[in-house]
């Protein structure tokens, strides 16, 4: 996997790392992806961080996971290793990484594994790419490793290629503004002989995951997606780039750089699966290097007052996810919902509208017309994607 192929983009390597943390103050972050456990991630990230080290940085490990793999242990080496923090947890010793200990000794870069990990109760956050935020506010650079089955835009399509649900996720957002994403790739049929051979897990376990999770179509329908997210960040990067800079001067006049995408995902209190739309919604900003909003339309029939507690409590927990995934909520009102959603996707300048697919119509509703046509019209140049 790390044969020269004039046909892929160049791997960004260590000393363009380190270019890139002498430029800035704020922590700069890299990651290692993958399509799952043992394709070489943690042994990449280690790799990495001696070589830093060599180039004269200061280089330590926040915390590890080489799982008892002799080939991932050696590469530890003589890397300087914070202390894990020890923390009790029904009645069993956890190991976690040491956040305060690491901000103290305030090392240049630091080697975080598994962002995606849910933190011990007793830890200062319940995520560590919270812990991975805190180090970056702070100056620290770090470099991480994911597996692709944790990006939160992805739970649905995940779920529906391998059965699995997946309940560590990432905010898509946080790996939108890494600095530098390494696709880690290896075929499935290399991964499964790993696997057999004992090199990612003990045998029991390996025999496991082989009936489950680690078949042949998942991991290939995973290396897909792995592959698929890199060559979107590449993209969105190289797009960024080529954006004028702010104030820049274009023959006569001033260029303002802005998004190349405005989506608006319409949420209803009855459909049948907002959270699927929101990911959409995040998905297509992403890949447009745009922005996105949520926008519910509270029409009188839907005021607090007229409707059951379980609907309220579900509208607000789909709009508190639109938040937690880096969408702007807006909750508008009106008496019409296709006249608000217009004017609101005028307003906003939307160039995506993204909605649920209508369900059976009842033979009474179909001389009326549906909320796509009725919102149409008044949109004009404004792509209409049905989830």
């Amino acid at each position: 996997m790390d044969e020269a192929d004039p046909k892929r983009p160049k791997r960004p390597s260590p000393e363009d790392f380190l270019r890139l943390i002498e430029r800035q103050r704020r922590g700069k972050l890299k990651v290692y992806l993958g399509s799952a456990a043992g394709v070489g991630k943690t042994y990449a990230m280690l790799v990495e961080g001696r070589r830093l080290k060599d180039l004269g940085v200061d280089v330590v490990i926040g915390y590890v996971e080489p799982h008892d793999r002799p080939e991932t242990t050696a590469q530890i080496g003589d890397l300087e290793r914070v202390p894990p923090l020890q923390v009790s947890y029904q009645g069993a010793t956890l190991r976690e990484m040491d956040l305060d200990a690491v901000l103290r000794r305030k090392p240049t870069v630091v080697l975080v594994d598994e962002l995606a990990h849910t933190n011990v109760p007793g830890c200062r956050h319940a995520k560590r790419y919270e812990d991975v935020l805190t180090l970056l506010d702070e100056g620290i650079h770090v470099i991480t490793t994911l597996n692709v089955q944790h990006f939160e835009s992805l739970y649905n399509i995940v779920e529906e290629a391998t059965g699995v649900r997946v309940r560590e996720r990432v905010p898509d957002a946080l790996v939108a503004e890494a600095d530098q994403i390494v696709n880690v790739d290896l075929p499935a049929e290399d991964l499964i002989d790993r696997l057999k051979a004992g090199k990612v897990y003990p045998p029991e376990q390996a025999q496991r995951a082989l009936e489950h999770f680690f078949t042949e179509r998942n991991l290939t329908h995973l290396r897909e997606l792995a592959l698929s997210e890199a060559a979107n960040f590449l993209d969105r990067r190289r797009r960024r780039e080529e954006l004028p800079e702010a104030g820049a001067s274009v023959g006569s006049g001033t260029v303002t750089p802005g998004p190349l995408a405005r989506v608006v995902v319409a949420l209803s209190s009855g459909g049948p699966n907002p959270e699927a739309l929101i990911r959409k919604a995040a998905r297509l900003a992403q890949q447009l290097n745009g922005t996105w909003q949520a926008a519910y339309v509270r029409t009188p029939r839907e005021s607090p007052q007229k409707i059951s507690g379980e609907m309220e409590r579900r509208i607000a927990d789909t709009l508190e996810i639109a938040q937690r995934m880096g969408g702007t909520v807006v909750v508008l009102k009106g008496e019409d919902v296709a006249e608000a959603l217009t004017a609101y996707a005028r307003e906003s300048g939307a160039s995506h509208l993204v909605m649920g697919k209508p369900g059976p119509r009842p033979l009474r509703a179909l001389l009326r017309k549906s909320l796509v046509e009725r919102l149409a019209p008044g949109l004009p140049g404004v792509d209409f994607i049905l989830g």
